[in-house]
């Protein structure tokens, strides 16, 4: 009998239907042997009447009287000897009539009007305690947050639990007689055709004068058959003990499980397992039934290796909903249900909105699709990886004397650094946890505006809250369009928090530890899922469905990133500002992520970014270098030339003042010729002529 977290899975009711369908056959076979048997009885009856009146008749018939006939004394004495024998037959006859009615009829009667008669009442009430639950279920599953009445959701629940005890207890008893039957079918089924063999035999013997060797032979090969079938009859009795076992095994069930009627029941009394890699139970799925409205339909879903697979009342097998390998599942809310959760495909095409029927099922869903999503199914002992992996996530955030005990779970042997791997520090086993962790230091579970006002002028410079081409196509700045590397990666932000320093990749680790262990504490599924875009000049993350930047980081604020070796696809990097505090000292925050692929591709796929960059950036000092240089080179030519140009001058103008202070020659010679003066000469002439003549008028 299966338990009540199995009450009504597709599978039991398959096999209840097998059961069900050979109940009936049995019923219908068994009411079609009862018919027979019956006209047996019936004519067995009438045959011994018959015979009983055909003896009264032959005893009377000295005692007619025939008009045309006299007295006949041989007749008469002939009759009584044929009446005598006409008797004891009837006796014979009454005696095989009573054999068959306690031997044949009565066995096949018990079994018909008691067992089938049961198994009939029992699937009728089965029937409707299942409807009755079916209605206070969905009762239950339309009660809206926003309109909750504490009196009519304990009415509710009241229904649910009394709904569901009685189908419980109804569907065990129902299955009890059901088993039973499979024991019962057999010896009811020959009961009563023993008790007739038995009966035939008692009749025939009265007469075995008239039966050959060859009957007797065979009717004693019968009586052995029979024989051996009435030994199998003291099965019923062990049966008998078995059926009391199975109502106290009931009874134990009754009380194990009264905790699970509830369908909300108390989280420290029910506990969470976090170790399934199968999960299967019923939910409430949204479908779109328009445009903008929905339905909520209730199917039966499982997991199958890395498939989520569905089944509707009735089918014989279930159907693919989705691939969750590499998915992504998240507890949201919505406005019309409650304890809802959402799970979105790795490639963020195929989206499924499902709500459980009480909140213990909620983490266990989450948990058990999470580890699905990590493919642990596909390892020899999956429930042991996953205690373990989940183990390593629920250890308390408590200070120990020493690091390398802190991080003995969860440490790797390698790492991988923002340029390769790295070595430990020499003096890492000194190295205290507030050097790297600050205690009480809050975390960030979901994606807001940067950490300090830089940033965020920054980020609302490179464009933040618009919609970005993740292919860097178009949209962005110009460094960003032109830079040479674009490559796009599926990330899931866990959690952010400030950290003391940036000198070891340690400080990823353990803020890996801690934001896992407080998510795992606190029952934090929820992820923001992001496309992070790696570029020569920043990092983005990106909105997968508006393609809206959600936060940009500088590449050069970005000063360390690693990769965890055990669980690949977890990640980190550290982002380190100028300035931000009032004291001068930088912020450093360490940013965790779950990727779909590889930590260590995304950090060597930063790390060549980072190169990438610092090699642009001393190809563009050597250029302004040159440039500088050029420049340089140009202003010493220009100086020269302007030097040489002043030497130039510096002459002409010698020459001109010693042409001037030699004597003034005639206009002719002595020697009767003319000089010929230069229009220059001939102007300072008369400029010097006109100011002797100024002189002269002033004194």
């Amino acid at each position: 009998v299966p338990g009540v977290n199995k009450l009504i899975k597709p599978k039991t009711r398959s096999l209840l239907g097998v059961f069900e369908e050979d109940a009936a056959a049995i019923s219908k076979y068994s009411q079609q042997l009862f018919q027979a048997m019956h006209r047996i009885y019936d004519a067995q009856n009438e045959l011994s009447a018959a015979t009983h009146l055909t003896s009264k008749l032959l005893k009377g018939y000295e005692k007619q009287r025939f008009p045309l006939c006299c007295d006949d004394e041989v007749m008469s004495s002939t009759l009584q000897q044929f009446a005598k024998v006409i008797d004891e037959l009837s006796s014979c006859h009454a005696v095989l009539s009573t054999q068959l009615a306690d031997a044949m009829m009565f066995p096949i009667t018990q079994f018909k009007e008691r067992d089938l008669k049961e198994i009939l009442t029992l699937k009728e009430v089965f029937q409707i305690a299942s409807d009755d639950h079916d209605m206070a279920i969905n009762r239950y599953s339309r009660l809206s947050k926003r309109r909750d009445n504490e009196k009519v959701k304990g009415e509710v629940m009241e229904d649910v639990y009394t709904s569901r005890k009685k189908q419980h207890q109804t569907m065990m008893h129902y299955f009890t007689a059901l088993n039973t039957l499979q024991y019962k079918k057999k010896m009811s089924l020959l009961e009563p055709l023993l008790g007739y063999m038995q009966a035939q035999i008692s009749f025939f013997k009265l007469g075995s004068e008239n039966l050959t060797q060859q009957w007797e032979d065979f009717l004693t090969d019968i009586g052995t058959s029979v024989q051996k079938d009435l030994k199998r009859l003291d099965s019923l009795q062990e049966m008998a003990g078995e059926v009391d076992v199975m109502q106290q095994t009931i009874q134990d069930m009754e009380q194990a499980n009264d905790l699970l009627y509830m369908p909300d029941p108390d989280p420290s009394l029910v506990p969470v397992n976090r170790n399934l890699t199968r999960k299967a139970g019923y939910l409430n799925t949204r479908n779109k039934t328009g445009l903008v409205s929905s339905s909520w339909e209730r199917q039966y879903f499982f997991t199958q290796g890395g498939n989520l697979m569905s089944q509707a009342r009735g089918d014989v097998a279930g159907g693919l909903v989705m691939d969750i390998d590499n998915c992504s599942v998240m507890a949201v809310d919505c406005e019309d249900r409650r304890f809802c959760f959402q799970i979105t495909s790795f490639d963020a095409v195929v989206s499924l909105n499902n709500t459980v029927l009480c909140s213990s099922f909620l983490p266990q869903w989450i948990a058990t699709i999470n580890n699905i999503s990590k493919r642990i199914y596909l390892s020899e002992n999956p429930e042991e990886i996953a205690a373990r992996v989940n183990q390593s996530a629920l250890e308390a955030v408590t200070p120990s004397p020493s690091f390398q005990q802190r991080h003995e779970s969860l440490r790797p042997s390698t790492w991988t650094s923002l340029f390769g791997p790295g070595t430990a520090s020499p003096a890492l086993s000194v190295l205290s946890l507030d050097a790297l962790v600050a205690p009480n230091t809050p975390i960030q579970f979901d994606i807001i505006s940067p950490v300090s006002e830089e940033d965020a002028g920054q980020a609302k410079a490179a464009g933040l809250g618009r919609r970005t081409n993740p292919f860097g196509e178009s949209g962005g700045t110009p460094a960003e369009e032109s830079s040479i590397l674009h490559q796009l990666f599926f990330a899931r932000f866990l959690g952010c928090m400030e950290v003391q320093n940036a000198d070891s990749s340690d400080v990823i680790y353990e803020t890996m530890r801690q934001i896992l262990a407080a998510r795992a504490i606190h029952n934090i599924f929820r992820m923001t899922e992001s496309h992070l875009l790696v570029t020569c000049e920043c990092l983005k993350l990106i909105d997968p469905q508006t393609q809206v930047t959600r936060l940009r980081f500088p590449l050069s604020s970005v000063v360390l990133c690693a990769a965890h070796q055990e669980n690949k696809r977890l990640f980190g990097f550290v982002l380190q500002t100028a300035e931000g505090r009032v004291d001068g000292r930088p912020i450093i925050v360490c940013y965790i992520f779950e990727s779909n692929n590889d930590g260590e591709k995304i950090c060597d796929s930063v790390g060549l970014a980072k190169q990438i960059a610092f090699h642009s950036e001393m190809d563009r000092k050597a250029t302004e270098k040159k440039k500088e240089q050029d420049r340089a080179k140009e202003k010493q030519q220009e100086e020269l030339s302007k030097q040489k140009q002043i030497e130039k001058d510096l002459e002409e103008q010698s020459r001109l003042i010693a042409a001037f202070s030699r004597p003034t020659p005639l206009a002719a010679g002595t020697d009767g010729q003319f000089l010929v003066l230069s229009n220059s000469q001939s102007e300072d002439s008369d400029a010097g002529v006109e100011g002797r003549e100024k002189g002269e008028s002033e004194a």
